[in-house]
Protein backbone atom coordinates (compact mmCIF):
# COMPACT_ATOMS: atom_id res chain seq x y z
CA UNK A 1 0.00 0.00 0.00
CA UNK A 2 1.62 3.40 -1.00
CA UNK A 3 1.37 6.28 1.17
CA UNK A 4 1.15 10.11 0.54
CA UNK A 5 4.64 10.17 1.96
CA UNK A 6 5.70 7.27 -0.49
CA UNK A 7 4.15 9.03 -3.26
CA UNK A 8 5.72 12.17 -3.05
CA UNK A 9 8.85 10.45 -2.20
CA UNK A 10 8.81 8.48 -5.41
CA UNK A 11 7.89 12.18 -7.02
CA UNK A 12 10.47 13.72 -5.63
CA UNK A 13 12.93 11.07 -6.83
CA UNK A 14 11.50 11.33 -10.26
CA UNK A 15 11.65 15.04 -10.10
CA UNK A 16 15.36 14.80 -9.26
CA UNK A 17 15.99 12.33 -11.51
CA UNK A 18 14.66 14.20 -14.41
CA UNK A 19 16.55 17.29 -13.50
CA UNK A 20 19.60 15.61 -13.43
CA UNK A 21 19.58 14.39 -16.85
CA UNK A 22 18.29 17.95 -17.62
CA UNK A 23 21.57 19.11 -15.94
CA UNK A 24 23.42 16.80 -17.69
CA UNK A 25 22.40 17.31 -20.89
CA UNK A 26 22.76 21.30 -20.57
CA UNK A 27 26.32 20.75 -19.41
CA UNK A 28 27.33 18.29 -21.93
CA UNK A 29 25.85 20.53 -25.04
CA UNK A 30 28.46 20.93 -27.50
CA UNK A 31 30.02 23.92 -28.37
CA UNK A 32 30.19 24.68 -32.22
CA UNK A 33 34.08 24.17 -33.51
CA UNK A 34 34.04 27.78 -34.16
CA UNK A 35 33.40 29.03 -30.98
CA UNK A 36 35.55 26.24 -29.31
CA UNK A 37 38.70 27.84 -31.02
CA UNK A 38 37.51 31.28 -30.14
CA UNK A 39 37.30 30.17 -26.29
CA UNK A 40 40.85 28.29 -26.99
CA UNK A 41 42.14 31.60 -28.20
CA UNK A 42 40.68 33.74 -25.32
CA UNK A 43 42.47 31.44 -22.76
CA UNK A 44 46.10 30.99 -24.59
CA UNK A 45 45.69 35.13 -24.23
CA UNK A 46 44.41 35.53 -21.33
CA UNK A 47 46.52 32.86 -19.42
CA UNK A 48 44.75 31.63 -15.92
CA UNK A 49 46.76 29.28 -15.52
CA UNK A 50 49.31 31.93 -13.65
CA UNK A 51 46.13 32.26 -11.30
CA UNK A 52 47.58 28.95 -9.04
CA UNK A 53 50.97 31.13 -8.85
CA UNK A 54 49.71 34.51 -7.73
CA UNK A 55 47.13 32.81 -4.82
CA UNK A 56 50.72 31.42 -3.43
CA UNK A 57 52.89 34.80 -3.82
CA UNK A 58 50.49 36.42 -1.27
CA UNK A 59 50.79 33.98 1.43
CA UNK A 60 54.50 33.51 0.90
CA UNK A 61 55.30 37.62 0.69
CA UNK A 62 53.33 37.85 4.12
CA UNK A 63 55.54 34.88 5.50
CA UNK A 64 58.79 36.36 4.82
CA UNK A 65 57.40 39.90 6.07
CA UNK A 66 56.84 38.29 9.03
CA UNK A 67 59.44 36.41 9.43
CA UNK A 68 61.44 39.98 8.65
CA UNK A 69 59.47 41.35 11.32
CA UNK A 70 60.02 38.71 13.60
CA UNK A 71 63.52 39.10 13.63
CA UNK A 72 63.38 42.85 13.32
CA UNK A 73 65.38 43.91 16.54
CA UNK A 74 65.37 40.55 18.10
CA UNK A 75 69.13 39.23 16.28
CA UNK A 76 71.98 41.19 15.12
CA UNK A 77 72.20 42.51 11.82
CA UNK A 78 74.80 39.54 10.60
CA UNK A 79 72.32 36.66 11.97
CA UNK A 80 69.28 38.54 11.28
CA UNK A 81 70.45 38.98 7.14
CA UNK A 82 71.62 35.62 7.27
CA UNK A 83 68.40 33.84 8.54
CA UNK A 84 66.87 36.29 6.08
CA UNK A 85 69.15 35.14 2.82
CA UNK A 86 67.65 31.51 4.20
CA UNK A 87 64.38 32.11 4.53
CA UNK A 88 64.05 34.28 1.17
CA UNK A 89 65.94 31.33 -0.38
CA UNK A 90 63.29 28.67 1.09
CA UNK A 91 60.60 30.89 -0.44
CA UNK A 92 61.65 30.88 -3.37
CA UNK A 93 62.41 27.24 -3.40
CA UNK A 94 58.62 26.53 -2.48
CA UNK A 95 57.63 28.64 -5.07
CA UNK A 96 59.84 27.02 -7.49
CA UNK A 97 58.34 23.34 -6.58
CA UNK A 98 54.68 24.75 -5.99
CA UNK A 99 54.76 26.60 -9.62
CA UNK A 100 54.46 23.86 -11.53
CA UNK A 101 51.58 21.47 -9.12
CA UNK A 102 49.25 24.59 -9.41
CA UNK A 103 49.84 25.21 -12.79
CA UNK A 104 49.21 21.66 -13.62
CA UNK A 105 46.47 21.66 -11.49
CA UNK A 106 44.86 25.04 -13.48
CA UNK A 107 45.77 23.96 -16.98
CA UNK A 108 43.42 20.52 -15.78
CA UNK A 109 40.65 22.50 -14.70
CA UNK A 110 40.30 25.09 -17.16
CA UNK A 111 38.89 22.71 -19.91
CA UNK A 112 36.43 21.65 -17.41
CA UNK A 113 35.52 25.25 -15.77
CA UNK A 114 36.61 28.50 -17.33
CA UNK A 115 35.93 27.13 -20.63
CA UNK A 116 32.55 26.35 -20.57
CA UNK A 117 31.83 29.27 -18.77
CA UNK A 118 33.26 31.68 -21.55
CA UNK A 119 31.59 29.47 -23.96
CA UNK A 120 28.27 29.72 -22.53
CA UNK A 121 28.31 33.54 -21.67
CA UNK A 122 29.75 34.84 -24.78
CA UNK A 123 28.59 34.77 -28.16
CA UNK A 124 31.45 34.18 -30.73
CA UNK A 125 30.84 38.05 -31.50
CA UNK A 126 31.66 38.78 -27.82
CA UNK A 127 34.56 36.36 -27.81
CA UNK A 128 35.83 37.89 -31.01
CA UNK A 129 35.40 41.50 -29.15
CA UNK A 130 37.41 40.05 -26.48
CA UNK A 131 40.66 38.32 -28.30
CA UNK A 132 40.14 42.31 -30.16
CA UNK A 133 40.67 43.99 -26.35
CA UNK A 134 43.33 41.17 -25.29
CA UNK A 135 45.30 41.50 -28.64
CA UNK A 136 44.86 45.16 -28.82
CA UNK A 137 48.82 46.83 -28.57
CA UNK A 138 47.12 49.82 -27.03
CA UNK A 139 46.56 47.43 -23.86
CA UNK A 140 50.25 45.91 -24.18
CA UNK A 141 51.81 49.27 -24.26
CA UNK A 142 49.56 49.65 -21.13
CA UNK A 143 50.23 47.00 -19.25
CA UNK A 144 53.85 47.42 -19.99
CA UNK A 145 54.06 50.97 -18.43
CA UNK A 146 52.13 49.74 -15.26
CA UNK A 147 55.05 48.69 -13.37
CA UNK A 148 56.56 52.65 -14.53
CA UNK A 149 53.09 53.96 -13.21
CA UNK A 150 52.98 52.42 -9.68
CA UNK A 151 56.96 52.90 -9.37
CA UNK A 152 56.40 56.68 -9.82
CA UNK A 153 52.70 56.72 -8.16
CA UNK A 154 54.08 54.71 -5.25
CA UNK A 155 56.97 57.20 -4.82
CA UNK A 156 54.82 60.16 -4.74
CA UNK A 157 52.75 59.31 -2.34
CA UNK A 158 55.55 58.01 -0.08
CA UNK A 159 57.10 61.85 -0.30
CA UNK A 160 53.80 63.11 0.23
CA UNK A 161 52.84 61.35 2.95
CA UNK A 162 56.20 60.42 4.63
CA UNK A 163 56.20 63.39 7.54
CA UNK A 164 52.52 61.81 8.37
CA UNK A 165 53.19 58.54 8.22
CA UNK A 166 56.19 57.73 8.66
CA UNK A 167 55.38 58.28 12.65
CA UNK A 168 52.69 56.40 12.72
CA UNK A 169 54.04 53.00 10.60
CA UNK A 170 56.91 53.39 13.50
CA UNK A 171 54.88 53.86 16.23
CA UNK A 172 53.19 51.00 14.76
CA UNK A 173 56.11 48.78 14.75
CA UNK A 174 57.34 49.82 18.21
CA UNK A 175 53.59 48.35 19.62
CA UNK A 176 53.97 44.98 17.45
CA UNK A 177 57.42 44.52 18.72
CA UNK A 178 56.47 45.36 22.54
CA UNK A 179 53.63 43.23 21.91
CA UNK A 180 55.69 40.38 20.17
CA UNK A 181 58.27 40.69 23.13
CA UNK A 182 55.57 40.30 25.63
CA UNK A 183 54.45 37.46 24.12
CA UNK A 184 57.54 35.45 23.95
CA UNK A 185 59.20 36.83 27.37
CA UNK A 186 58.63 33.70 29.94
Amino acid sequence: MTTPITTHCKRGLLLLALASACAGAYAAAPVPPAKQALVDKVLKLWNPDNIGQQMLQAPVADAVQQARAMLQGRAVPEKRDAAMNDIVGEAKQFMAEATPITKGSADKLIPTTIAPLLAERYTEEELKQLIAILESPVKKKFEAMLPEMQKTLGEGVAADTRAVIDPKLQGLKEKIGLRLRTAVTP
